[in-house]
């Protein structure tokens, strides 16, 4: 498809037709902290900043939820289809959403009327690994904040859709992109990039909401010098600690999905993505803080505590799975947690006031490329399920079989955490690669992997289980099947409920505490999205993207084959019960 040059310029449409009165001058840092407690209104990605999208909400629950209707669908129209991975804001009767290839769209929380649509215009050489997707947008004041796939960050007028600021971030034409949802901080916008698979450098940035200024940045690769208000910030790491000569200089390491914030420590979150080249065998050493969960201090930008989940990746285990904020008591201890279902298929928990290691267990059926963690929180390899190297004629290395595949027992799609239940509702995946080693030489803006694949699903029923796992004993307490993978967000209510959609077509509401299926809802099109609820008018809304995408099609390999057939759409599907 053929996309005209420059993002400067926006097609703002504004829609006169049942615009709601724009009555409250916009969120304020303190309503975006409270989003979590606060029902009339989806303020962030993640529904709280500690991300457990989880809503205490209960007039839709296990008992009536199979009366569930829609209220509304509305189109993102046009022929710019693919995955539509965004999870939706919700603000003062307007609901905004982000659609593929860099749009941003307006609309009628009660009608479903389209109030206006920006589109980015990208030029033709931007290049995103895993498809066209945007995953959301941030909410401040009187603006809408999101990123596109040319790597800028563009702040709009929440009422009319105009560009307020348009910022730079990086070079696209290195391979730089950007899919995440910004995250507000105390007046800062913070983000990470994309763009792993280019040999590029991962880092978190914060700017200030008001003006796109740069107030910190901090790379995740060791060697690189960060920065604060414009003065440098200490080096990331120390140089060649573990990295041989410059190859820390094109290390990978993308903070492509965002990140978390925890009030109780003043932390940010971020997980990083795998290193560069994938062929670990050209890369000596545990290759700092790729695949790793880095807390950050959100006024500095300053590294406090990092854990490394995948050290040496040789499997493209990306560690930027989010990690959730909980509270919970470990032999009788209560401590300040968080959990991480990894690419790799293990699920973490940590000591989050210092990231020290509490617990990893399998949450897939399949793991070959580990036996477990010891005691220091350092996994124990399986030595021949490492891709061997090339061989001296140039020619591929060993193939071996691993599980999971790099599209990770989770990939990008978001869990939640129930505080009615106290489990967490983890959207998983059953496959495995045949993987090799290749050689490879850095190349800017050219594919940066030394590796070759094909992905294979390891059961014939199903590929996707989503999966209820008790934090405190890593222990699985049900688990649905799923035919296709799974590839979209999870919610859990105070209703009892979990909901979650299917590359099939359905958005599916669960029992949360012993699985059962209570509803399910056709939109047309696989659902990759995240779903959220909130209150409005005395009732309570449940909404979802749908929209067939993402990067199964495009990298699954035997898996992409068996999804082939399923349709592509573009709509906002919003749900109530009958009056």
């Amino acid at each position: 498809m053929k996309i005209s040059h420059m993002l400067a310029a926006s097609a703002a449409l504004a829609i006169a037709a049942a615009a709601p009165a724009f009555a409250q001058a916009g969120p304020t840092d303190a309503q975006i902290m409270n989003d979590e407690a606060s029902p009339g209104d989806v303020l962030t990605y993640g529904m709280g900043h500690r991300g457990q999208r989880f809503s205490a909400l209960d007039k839709i629950n296990a008992g009536n939820v199979k009366g569930l209707v829609p209220a509304f669908a509305a189109s993102l129209g046009g022929e710019k289809q693919r995955g539509q991975e965004s999870q939706p804001i919700v603000y003062d009767g307007v609901i905004y959403v982000t659609g593929s290839y860099s749009r941003l769209f307006a609309f009628d929380a009660r009608t479903g009327a389209e109030l206006w649509q920006y589109d980015a215009r990208l030029p033709d050489g931007i290049m995103p690994c895993c498809d066209v997707v945007n995953r959301g947008a941030a909410i401040h004041g009187d603006k809408i904040i999101f990123g596109t796939l040319d790597a800028h960050l563009v702040a709009l007028n929440r009422k009319t859709g105009k560009v307020i600021w348009n910022k730079t971030l990086a070079d696209y034409a290195a391979g730089y992109s950007f899919t995440a949802a910004p995250m507000i901080v105390n007046g800062k916008v913070i983000y990470g990039n994309s763009g792993g698979e280019f040999g590029i450098v991962g880092k978190v940035e914060a700017r200030d909401v008001e003006t796109g200024e740069l107030l910190w940045s901090r790379p995740t690769i060791e060697g690189h010098m960060g920065s604060l208000k414009g003065a440098d910030n200490g080096v990331t790491g120390k140089t060649n600690a573990s990295w041989q000569g410059d190859q820390w200089k094109n290390g990978g390491g993308a903070t492509w999905l965002g990140g978390t914030y925890d009030p109780d420590t003043n932390l940010i979150f971020m997980g990083t993505g795998n290193p560069s080249p994938w062929n670990s065998h050209l890369r000596p050493g545990d290759n700092l803080y790729t695949s790793s969960t880095l807390a950050i201090d959100p006024d500095t930008g300053v590294i406090k505590w990092h854990y490394q989940t995948t050290p040496h990746d040789g499997w493209d285990f990306d560690g930027v799975n989010e990690f959730i904020s909980f509270d919970a008591s470990i032999g009788g201890k209560p401590m300040k947690l968080g959990a991480k279902a990894d690419r790799n298929g293990f699920f973490f928990v940590l000591d989050r006031t210092n990231g020290k290691f509490v617990s990893a267990t399998p949450f897939v059926s399949k793991v070959t490329w580990a036996t477990g963690y010891d005691k220091k929180g350092r996994p124990i390899y399986v030595p021949e399920n490492r891709p061997g190297a090339p061989n001296t004629d140039g020619s591929k290395g060993t193939s071996v079989f691993a599980a999971p595949s790099f599209l990770g027992g989770k990939n990008w799609m978001p869990m939640s955490y129930s505080q009615q239940t106290q489990m967490f509702y983890v959207p998983s995946n059953e496959w495995g690669m045949d993987i090799w080693n290749e050689p490879i030489a850095y190349k800017k803006g050219a594919a940066y992997l030394g590796a070759g694949f094909t992905i294979k699903p390891l059961y014939p029923d199903h590929i996707g289980v989503l999966r209820a796992i008790d934090p405190t004993t890593g222990k699985i307490a049900w688990e649905y099947k799923n035919k296709a993978p799974l590839w979209g967000g999870v919610l859990s209510t105070g209703g009892n409920l979990v909901f979650t959609g299917t590359p099939e077509g359905f958005l599916k509401a669960f029992d949360a505490k012993t699985g059962a299926e209570l509803w399910k809802f056709n939109t047309g099109s696989g659902v990759v999205g995240t779903p959220v609820t909130w209150e409005q008018d005395g009732e309570q809304y449940v909404a979802v993207m749908s929209g067939w995408g993402g990067a199964v099609p495009l990298w699954g390999g035997e898996v992409a084959k068996s999804v082939q057939n399923i349709n592509q759409g573009g709509a906002l599907w919003v749900f109530k019960l009958p009056k």
